[in-house]
């Protein structure tokens, strides 16, 4: 296969080749067997083939979408049917007569979950024809889908808690195009969605059906002390449970039965800020491909996600003031093909890590880039306070800012992701004689901002980076395919 000009990868461009061995001081040492590749077991399961003929989902789908209408039967009101007047009042009662009544309705809603059921698992069939993927929907009314390859942001593998039990797995396909633009397949077989997922990378990556999926390599693993260590040692969080303890003790010691119910609202901000978090990242993997970074993770429901270089529009390093003590940061990212709730949930490209190893990331998916090497310029004297701090600087390759003291961001984004330079200026800055320089990004967590510049700085910062992002984009040879 030809590898196409320098700098670019048989799978994707820019080339996203890995390191020997992960970045220095990498968990795992030197790799051993990728993910899901045991030296002894089972045989694999027999390729799946889906450019021949069509496939549905797994018939379990069925099964599970009426046991879902029967348990919100069930808590809408069902458990009614069970229940009978005592001497001590309403208790559930297991007589004969309140199993026969409690059968007599829920056969019919059985009867009628299992038709729907059934008729949502036949209608939906899919396959892969050409340059397209093709979706068919419906019985009555039929509606065929044709979904270009060239259009497939990213892929992602979902193992909710429940689906785990069957062995099932959902399919994510991410396209371009806004808030509709995703397709889901629930649910596949475990196996069967792996390969759909392969298959579907590697044909939007232009290369011939039935590619063996790109090798990987094991990049980073984020242990459980330190993910539960990074969510505790945060400032809220850290405040809140100083709140609570003094709630807690203040009811304790005045029997203020009041103030225990106000720590109510307190421990439920603290499972939001700490449980949510721990329950999303524990068992945090990453691993490097030719594809990009494939990052494995979530206890309740897992998730296999590839985010590819070529996808990720800016990074944003994330510095909390007790982690600096202990060298973390957290890697925040815009994805293109994630919108509105989808982008937040995969905005974390790692939940916590060495600060080396989250700049070495940053190294990788702008390639040829150092961010930590950009000389950063601070905003005037006169608009400096204790609590921020905002700076700015470029290179040939990447905008970078930084802003915050108490907890410090660093945004960068290459100049070939930029979409469009300008500067913005409120009535409090034109008093002052400023402006603020934006480099737009996609829509995303992560947006790139120069604030509180002189006027004539700002000019000429936005008049350097439109020239450096019209130069990165004229050499940059990307196209609709990530490798060709």
């Amino acid at each position: 296969m030809n590898a196409g000009p320098p700098g670019y990868g048989p799978y994707g461009r820019p080339v996203f080749t890995p390191p020997p061995y992960g970045p220095p001081g990498s968990p795992y040492g030197p790799p051993g067997s990728p993910y899901g590749q045991v030296p002894y077991g089972p045989p694999p399961p027999p390729p799946v083939h889906f450019s021949r003929g069509v496939h549905r989902l797994h018939v379990s789908t069925a099964v599970i979408s009426a046991l879902s209408v029967l348990v919100i039967v069930f808590v809408l009101g069902g458990y009614t049917l069970l229940l009978g007047q005592t001497a001590d009042g309403v208790e559930v009662i297991l007589t004969p007569r309140s199993i026969a009544r409690f059968l007599l309705v829920m056969m019919p809603v059985a009867a009628v979950a299992a038709i729907i059921g059934f008729w949502t698992w036949w209608s939906l069939k899919f396959h892969i024809s050409g340059d397209d993927l093709v979706v068919d929907t419906g019985i009555v009314r039929r509606r065929n889908r044709r979904i270009p390859l060239s259009h497939i942001q990213a892929v992602d593998v979902v193992r909710p808690l429940v689906t785990r039990v069957f062995g099932l797995a959902e399919v994510r396909v991410e396209l371009a195009g806004g808030d509709q633009a995703e397709t889901r397949f629930r649910y596949l077989g475990r196996a069967m969605a792996e390969q759909l997922r392969a298959e579907l990378l590697a044909r939007a990556a232009g290369l011939p059906g039935h590619t063996p999926e790109a090798p990987e390599r094991p990049y980073w693993r984020v242990w459980f002390g330190t993910l539960l260590g990074s969510q505790l040692l945060k400032l809220p969080v850290i405040g809140g449970l100083m709140l609570l303890v003094a709630l807690l003790a203040f009811g304790v010691v005045f029997r203020e039965l009041g103030v225990l119910a106000a720590a109510l609202p307190v421990l439920l901000g603290l499972a939001r800020g700490v449980v949510a978090p721990l329950v999303m990242h524990a068992r945090f993997k990453a691993a490097v491909s030719p594809d990009g970074l494939r990052l494995r993770y979530g206890l309740m429901e897992t998730r296999m996600q590839t985010v590819p270089p070529g996808r990720v529009q800016a990074v944003r390093v994330v510095e909390p003031l007790l982690w600096r003590s202990f060298g973390w940061a957290r890697l925040d990212v815009t994805v293109a093909g994630y919108v509105g709730d989808r982008q937040a949930l995969s905005s974390v490209l790692l939940p916590v890590a060495p600060r080396r190893v989250a700049f070495h990331l940053v190294g990788m998916v702008f390639p040829g880039t150092d961010a930590e090497a950009v000389r950063l310029l601070p905003a005037p004297r006169s608009l400096r306070s204790p609590f921020g701090r905002s700076a700015a600087g470029t290179d040939d390759a990447v905008f970078v800012t930084q802003r915050g003291r108490v907890c410090r961001r660093l945004d960068v984004i290459a100049h070939a992701r930029a979409q469009s330079v300008r500067m913005t200026s409120g009535p409090l800055q034109r008093l002052l004689g400023l402006g603020t320089v934006h480099v737009d990004a996609p829509p995303g967590p992560v947006q790139v901002a120069a604030e509180n510049r002189e006027l004539g700085e700002a000019r000429a910062i936005v008049e350097s980076a439109a020239e450096r992002a019209h130069r990165a984009r004229a050499t940059d040879q990307r196209t609709d395919r990530w490798a060709t």
